[in-house]
């Protein structure tokens, strides 16, 4: 099990040195060199004891009583030049290598499917960017910088030891090997507490970001202390585990500075009593003793590396985790450019299901949207129509059945092509925290200022927008919430014109309006759909009386399809739900277009 677990250590470290370390091999070779420089100048002070003890203080050598503090100077000045390049190079290097793997990341994140992000919460991979890179940084550079720095160091300084007295380096350095396994056990110990923590952490983070963007609901059910129960206990166990993290990595300290004290003990009586019996002199003695105190900083540090660096390669595990999972939706090898012709849609036999093996979302739809006609589905909560909609833009793909558009299955073009000519505005409204211009041009970035306020015209934004201190330069904040909900509809819906894809996904897109103002936009909304393949969804069916095709989906199927007036005939599901929307006033036989003009003039709201 420890061989499988070293192994799979090795491997990791070799594929962040192949992966993200080796471009950078330049800069590391510069920043060697420095740190050899260094290592060496260090090894050249613990030299100089010799000298200065056995000429300068023993001898009265006046001439070395000149040259060794001009040693020490040029050393010093040496030493600090070759620190800087090292430090330099090095951070260089090992900023770059975080900055790669963050971008990376985040790429790795862009492609992946919608359902992807439906599994994993936003907390927990906003954790993946900030705790667990963090810790792989801090590994990075105690890898780099230290472990190549220190490591350097011992050797000149081992080396200057044996070349003074080589059966006192062997004394001192016999004890160490003792050290080995206790600090292999502990760095093990201290992988699988990491493991531990960045999980909790996520968890944390996950936590913070559903409360964060739901806090309207927290408080309008008061569930703050629910809540906070909930923090509590993430918290504390995230103390647990910090705090058990801290007591083990302590283990390693009482053990090397008991080893160290051992072995200059040892040291200084067999050397003390060579220097006494005339063996050795006082300055080779001091000099070599100089360089094993040198040496025990870095050596100390050396054996807490394992322990540190263990931190780096569990956030390293669950970094290439996300790396090493590939999107199931992706381009065919002879994918090509989706070339606009009729923008003719068909489903054929289409089974779609979000995971159950059992119950499908959709069962063997077929449906048609010719070039340029609008289609309505209808249907109730939870039928299949959103479902629909999502699989033409290839957010899912289908189990079986084909889409096709044009003459030709969606998955034989390239998705990016395909999308662009796909506009989408959903009941759901996104919209990220940057201005109100930048919003309506999310889908169009290049367009003219001309463009830009036209669209929101169409949209029956101008008005407020420009009634802002700032105007379309005003923050939306996260999420919109400097808006109404239906002032962020109307975004959505000038994003969807501006773009003037020919292809138009309209997902409940004025759900979010008053009857007023849903007035105002379906003129717009006309104009927009004209010679224009639509989808649209809609509870309110005043919305879509006018469509060319009406689709009524209940349980993944259609049950039935036609204009407004063949499906009122036919007296099936989509006539049941227009009577439970529209109703005659007895008084005056006037048709009510909107359930809630209906309640409001019943005094029901």
């Amino acid at each position: 099990m420890k061989n499988n677990k070293s192994e799979k250590s090795i491997v990791l470290v070799k594929r962040l040195i192949k992966e993200h370390v080796r471009p950078y091999f330049g800069k590391l070779l510069l920043a060697a060199i420095c740190m050899a420089i260094v290592a060496a100048a260090t090894a050249g002070n613990a030299w100089l004891m010799q000298p200065v003890l056995d000429e300068v203080f023993l001898n009265k050598n006046t001439k070395l009583l000149l040259l060794v503090p001009i040693a020490v100077m040029t050393i010093a000045i040496v030493k600090g030049l070759a620190s800087y390049g090292e430090s330099i190079y090095m951070e260089y290097a090992g900023e770059r290598i975080i900055s790669d793997v963050r971008y990376r990341l985040f790429s790795h994140l862009m492609n992946a499917d919608l359902n992807f992000f439906h599994k994993n919460s936003s907390g927990k991979l906003i954790s993946r960017f900030t705790y667990d890179v963090g810790l792989l940084r801090a590994s990075v550079s105690t890898a780099l910088t230290g472990i190549a720095k220190d490591t350097m160091t011992l050797i000149f300084l081992v080396a200057l030891m044996f070349y003074q007295d080589w059966f006192l380096a062997i004394i001192a350095f016999f004890v160490f090997p003792a050290a080995v396994l206790p600090i292999l056990y502990i760095g093990r110990r201290i992988r699988k507490i990491s493991t531990s923590t960045q999980a909790e952490i996520g968890s944390f983070a996950s936590l913070l970001s559903q409360i964060f963007q739901s806090a309207r609901y927290v408080k309008a059910y008061t569930m703050q202390k629910y809540e906070k129960k909930r923090a509590k206990k993430i918290v504390e166990d995230l103390f647990n585990l910090i705090y058990k993290s801290v007591r083990i990595r302590s283990r390693t300290r009482p053990i090397l500075e008991s080893l160290g004290g051992i072995a200059i003990a040892l040291v200084i009586f067999y050397g003390g009593s060579k220097v006494i019996s005339g063996a050795t002199t006082p300055g080779t003695f001091f000099s070599f003793i100089t360089a094993l105190l040198m040496a025990y900083q870095p050596l100390k540090r050396l054996a807490n590396f394992n322990v540190n660096i263990q931190d780096g390669l569990a956030a390293a595990v669950r970094i290439f985790q996300l790396l090493d999972q590939k999107p199931e939706i992706t381009d065919s090898p002879n994918a090509k450019e989706y070339v606009l012709k009729k923008g003719e849609i068909e489903f054929k036999k289409v089974r779609f299901s979000y995971g159950s093996k059992t119950s499908h979302a959709l069962n063997n739809i077929n449906l048609k949207i010719r070039g340029g006609k609008t289609i309505a589905l209808v249907g109730k909560t939870g039928a299949g129509k959103s479902t629909i909609l999502n699989l033409i833009p290839r957010f899912y793909d289908t189990i079986n059945g084909e889409i096709i558009i044009d003459k030709k299955n969606i998955k034989d073009y390239k998705i990016n092509s395909l999308r662009k000519k796909i506009a989408l505005v959903s009941q759901e409204v996104t919209l990220f925290d940057d201005t109100i211009r930048s919003n309506i041009a999310y889908g169009n970035p290049n367009c003219t200022e001309k463009q830009l306020y036209e669209a929101a015209k169409k949209a029956d934004a101008h008005e407020f927008i420009t009634a802002f201190k700032n105007g379309y330069k005003s923050l939306v904040g996260e999420q919109g919430i400097q808006l109404s909900g239906g002032q962020r509809q109307k975004i959505a819906i000038a994003r969807a014109i501006l773009k003037d894809a020919p292809i138009l996904l309209l997902d409940e897109a004025t759900s979010s309006l008053d009857s007023g103002s849903e007035k105002d936009i379906q003129t717009s909304l006309k104009k927009l759909m004209k010679n224009k393949t639509t989808l649209v969804i809609a509870h309110r069916l005043s919305t879509i009386l006018d469509a060319d095709l009406i689709y009524v989906i209940d349980n993944g199927k259609v049950v039935e399809y036609g204009n407004h007036k063949a499906l009122m005939k036919n007296k099936g599901l989509y006539s049941k739900l227009y009577k439970l929307q529209f109703a005659s006033q007895k008084s005056s036989k006037k048709k009510i277009v909107n359930l809630e003009d209906y309640l409001d003039k019943k005094n029901l709201v």
